[in-house]
């Protein structure tokens, strides 16, 4: 995502901003800090989604491996981590937001946590049946969320999870993955689906 050019615009009586940073909830870097640029469409995932999400997984990850597509702040991903998640895969396109992920990783000493600057949906796309747990939290009004759920099908494990926020309703989950739980948070839909077992 491109930060937008000139003044911005103003905002809608009521509507808020991203934060500044986000508070890790769980695991062994609970309440560190992780910084959110101030740029259109980043909103990291909200403590209450997040906390149910974990409430949805078990609370220890330990071993897991873990992508996340669409890292933006790096809350998702980091979350996982700090629960144990034994490898953990940030992706993102924006270079300053690659920049700060790997500084919170270096300040974290996050040794199992890398970043990748990429698109998120290639890399959905390149992998099979590599990971535990897919986290998908693409910008809302890109259109990815259907894409990147069918896409995500495949690059879970026979059992693992595929984790969809979006704006709207969830889509229907392609072949081979089952909604789990779902849930909504304000203008926040999410969902967890499981891929189908070997």
């Amino acid at each position: 995502m491109k930060p937008a050019r000139g003044p911005a615009p103003p905002r809608p009586a009521g509507a808020s901003r991203a934060p500044h940073q986000v508070r890790i909830i769980g695991g062994q870097w609970r309440r560190s800090v992780l910084p959110v640029a101030d740029k259109p469409g980043l909103r990291p995932t909200p403590d209450r989604v997040r906390e149910t999400l974990f409430n949805w997984l078990g609370q220890d990850l330990t071993g897991w491996r873990v992508l996340d597509a669409f890292a933006g702040s790096g809350a998702l991903g980091f979350e996982a981590a700090s629960r144990g998640a034994a490898e953990v895969l940030l992706v993102e396109q924006d270079p300053a937001l690659v920049r700060s992920l790997d500084a919170s990783r270096e300040r974290l000493k996050a040794t199992g946590l890398r970043v990748q600057r990429g698109d998120g949906l290639g890399v959905l796309r390149s992998a099979r049946a590599r990971w535990e747990l897919v986290l998908l939290d693409p910008p809302f009004d890109a259109g990815l969320a259907a894409p990147a759920l069918a896409a995500a099908a495949a690059a879970a494990v026979p059992g693992g999870w595929v984790y969809l926020e979006s704006g709207e309703a969830h889509p229907e989950p392609p072949a081979g993955l089952r909604l789990h739980r779902s849930g909504r948070a304000g203008a926040v839909h999410y969902a967890l689906f499981q891929a189908d077992p070997a």
